[in-house]
């Protein structure tokens, strides 16, 4: 990146130095300067014109494009990223590795800024993005390099986006998405991130977990899906708890570690002698005094403490039932004491996010006071208990009767490992929460995109001028998805992407790559869906950019060169 302090080489004219000047021999500029002599006020500033201009920009999008065209697909290949520290970080997520990556060029970074966006917005497609926005910019500079016109180009692509955009319309299969559909989209989504064994364990667990939260004509809130890691044991032993797990446990050694049947009181109230928020000081004439100051501080606590109590004793009686406080704020010794004699299990200083988890999977309500306890304040769990690994401890509260709210166990035997997972998890999420919002999938294995550049090369002949060589450039473009797909499992591209063409022509169903085998295969019926807002958005995004970057004939950079190849 650039140091702030460098500005860019702009050519100017001193408007001032030259007036007296220009007196002198009548015309605007002093004697014996020429206009090509006003250079610019930075010496140091280059300036890369027209086709150098081009070649620079096209050759930095190729440059990205060939570092993650091998990630694409169930079949990529992995990338390991190393810091300064020495952190190792292995993905295939495209997304993880244009934000980890320090990419100095300025149109490379363009891009890559580009694609994090599309993943912000819809989760996926980051990967396809660039590698579409390095193969249009390929494309064009064929037609550009023998005499065309970017802007002609750029007109070409528009008009092949507006035909490609009907075409997704026309393609999108809209289905009730029933937990079949919904795991074949994850699945889909997650195979592309980790491998295949590992995806099919995480892809029940997603879809269960978003089915779980989803509330009926309501969007659906990613938030009250808890992700939690554990170092510990293989990745494979991943999987979703119905309730919530919290990341610390019971702070005194006398309560059960274990509790059925469990009534939960989810509160922010503090159980503990606070100092006062201002500086203040106490005077007193004796130590009694003194004595009886902190005997009323202790009791306001201790009617507190007593208040949760007598709820206890109330609802649960003689019962074996079990009771749990879960208090945002602190409780101090003293009253940890009191609730371990009376049987009552508490955690304090949960965290504000879970203490709003915690009322959506045991129900209840979140207490600010202790003044008007009933029972319809409290939660319930079916299982309540405590675990430990190593120096940490953790919380499960399982059993829940309807719960709204869950946590997606990770585990995995070191740190690289659960990043990796959690990364894939979070694209995962967004894949079913993408399918169920839009109503409808697209087919996936290059199948869409081979439909229309076969629809772009029919509509070419309603184009005019020589915009049609930009519908054609559009066309030719959108291949490299099946085509990278094909190569990168083990598969000539050219034999694969003519054989699934071919069996496009003849049947007119969408057919895509199997990776397994080179052969087209139907997507519809191989499960194989991808997300209609993740194409509809690759659709914009790349023509736009790609439109703007064949539109830069200049580029001026102060400072030394990074413009050359």
């Amino acid at each position: 990146f650039w140091p702030l302090s460098q500005w860019w080489g702009v050519a100017a004219v001193c408007a001032g130095s030259c007036a007296s000047a220009a007196a002198q021999n009548g015309c605007g500029l002093p004697r014996g300067i020429s206009m090509s002599a006003i250079k610019a006020l930075n010496p140091k500033a280059e300036v890369a014109r027209a086709q150098a201009a081009l070649a620079v920009n096209i050759s930095a999008a190729r440059g990205l494009q060939d570092v993650l065209r091998t990630n694409l697909g169930p079949k990529g290949t992995m990338k390991m990223l190393v810091s300064g520290a020495g952190d190792i970080k292995l993905t295939k997520d495209g997304n993880v590795l244009l934000r980890e990556m320090q990419i100095q060029h300025p149109t490379a970074s363009l891009i890559a800024k580009v694609a994090t966006a599309q993943d912000d917005m819809t989760g996926d497609g980051t990967t396809s993005n660039v590698l579409i926005i390095g193969e249009l910019l390929k494309q064009a500079d064929l037609y550009i390099s023998e005499g065309l016109h970017p802007r002609i180009v750029t007109e070409g692509f528009e008009a092949a986006k507006e035909k490609a955009l009907e075409m997704l319309e026309k393609v999108k299969v809209s289905k009730e998405m029933d937990r079949e559909t919904l795991i074949n989209v994850a699945r889909t989504s997650l195979r592309t991130k980790v491998h295949r064994q590992l995806a099919d364990i995480l892809t029940e667990a997603v879809v269960d977990a978003v089915l779980t939260v989803k509330k009926p004509n309501e969007p659906i809130d990613l938030f009250m899906v808890e992700i939690m890691e554990m170092k510990h044991k293989t990745e494979s032993d991943t999987n979703l708890v119905r309730g919530i797990v919290l990341d610390h446990g019971a702070r005194h050694p006398d309560m059960k570690k274990r509790v059925e049947n469990a009534y939960i009181l989810t509160c922010s109230v503090s159980l503990e002698y606070e100092k006062t928020e201002i500086n203040s000081g106490f005077f007193y004439k004796s130590a009694d005094e003194r004595d009886k100051f902190v005997q009323a501080e202790r009791k306001f606590i201790e009617d507190r403490v007593n208040k949760i109590i007598a709820l206890k004793k109330k609802v649960c009686g003689d019962s074996k039932k079990g009771f749990v406080v879960i208090n945002q704020k602190g409780i101090d010794p003293l009253s940890l004491d009191a609730f371990a004699k009376e049987g009552i299990v508490a955690l304090r200083r949960a965290k504000r996010r879970n203490m709003e988890r915690l009322t959506l999977a045991c129900g209840g309500i979140a207490m600010n006071s202790v003044e008007d306890l009933t029972l319809d304040c409290l939660g319930q769990a079916g299982l309540v208990y405590e675990q430990t690994l190593g120096e940490e401890k953790f919380t499960f509260v399982e059993e829940c009767n309807n719960p709204r709210s869950v946590t997606l166990l990770l585990k995995g035997p070191n740190k690289h490992t659960l990043t990796q997972i959690k990364d894939a998890l979070r694209d995962g999420l967004r894949a079913v929460k993408n399918a169920i919002e839009d109503g409808c999938v697209v087919p996936g294995g290059g199948a869409f995109e081979v439909a229309v550049a076969d629809a772009l090369i029919k509509h070419k002949s309603n184009v005019k001028g020589r915009a049609q060589l930009g519908v054609q450039a559009f066309a030719d473009a959108l291949l490299i998805i099946p085509k990278v797909l094909a190569r990168n499992s083990g598969y000539d591209p050219q034999e694969t992407l003519v054989k699934i063409q071919t069996e496009y022509s003849k049947s007119g169903q969408l057919a895509g790559v199997d990776v397994n085998t080179g052969e087209p295969m139907l997507a519809a019926e191989m499960g194989v869906w991808d997300n209609y807002n993740v194409k509809k958005q690759l659709l914009h995004s790349c023509t736009v950019i790609a439109s703007n970057i064949l539109l830069v004939d200049e580029i001026m950079r102060a400072g030394l060169s990074s413009l050359k190849g």
